[in-house]
């Protein structure tokens, strides 16, 4: 499944004015500069070193904290509480006109893998198109999805607005597991090698939380490590 639609929607007009104090921040490039093109900027809410300008989703040394910035968003902070999953980065993330994320894959991002990213669009327009695994999507503000990043995906901004996600990047527990099921996911269990189980446990063994303790017991027992 390439992507979900959750029967969840969010307040508009609060995101917008919980926004609008995010713009007053600095906000960073993006730091995959060789898959876009024009100007693709975000601001942390959740980072690994805690400030806003550490954007880096795949930065795990140390335990995920919220910024100061998250502090001053509490609606947005309540969305992030009815999530009864681990939170590991949460950003803003900002693709200005005419600019363009291109075709690619971020491999290990999809629900079998463990982890999932939610986008909350909140800024956008008609122009914007997102395409993942050659459909592409009109997300609509205040909505909600999970996309599988795992397959080529790709966004482009042909309009004249700038186009504004929340996006979180959460660990699969059972909380998750039921409400994707409730919308109609199936997992597709992947049997990966024992070099990329191992390769993952050594991550998971960065983020010193207890939902990544589970996940790595359960892949010791699956896989007989």
């Amino acid at each position: 499944m390439a992507a979900i639609h959750f029967n969840i929607s969010y307040d508009v007009h609060k995101l917008e004015q919980e926004l609008k104090i995010a713009l007053n921040s600095n906000w960073v490039n993006h730091f995959n500069t060789k898959d876009y093109e024009g100007d693709w900027k975000s601001i942390s809410l959740r980072s690994a070193s805690g400030a806003t300008s550490d954007i880096y989703s795949n930065y795990i040394d140390q335990p995920f904290k919220d910024t100061p910035l998250l502090g001053e968003l509490p609606y947005i902070k309540s969305i992030l509480a009815d999530w009864k999953c681990e939170k590991e980065t949460v950003r803003f993330l900002a693709l200005y006109p005419g600019s363009e994320i291109k075709p690619h894959k971020d491999p290990g991002c999809s629900y079998e893998d463990g982890n999932f990213r939610i986008h909350i669009p909140i800024l956008t327009n008609k122009d914007v198109d997102f395409m993942v695994d050659h459909q592409n999507y009109k997300l609509a503000p205040g909505t909600c999805w999970y996309m599988d990043f795992s397959k080529v995906h790709s966004v482009s901004n042909k309009g004249e607005t700038v186009r504004i996600h929340l996006v979180m990047d959460c660990l699969r527990n059972e909380w998750s597991d039921q409400l994707f099921e409730q919308h109609g996911y199936q997992a597709e269990e992947k049997k990966m090698s024992l070099d990329e189980v191992k390769m993952i446990i050594d991550q998971l063994k960065t983020h010193q939380t207890e939902a990544a303790n589970q996940l790595i017991a359960k892949l010791k027992s699956e896989y007989e490590i």
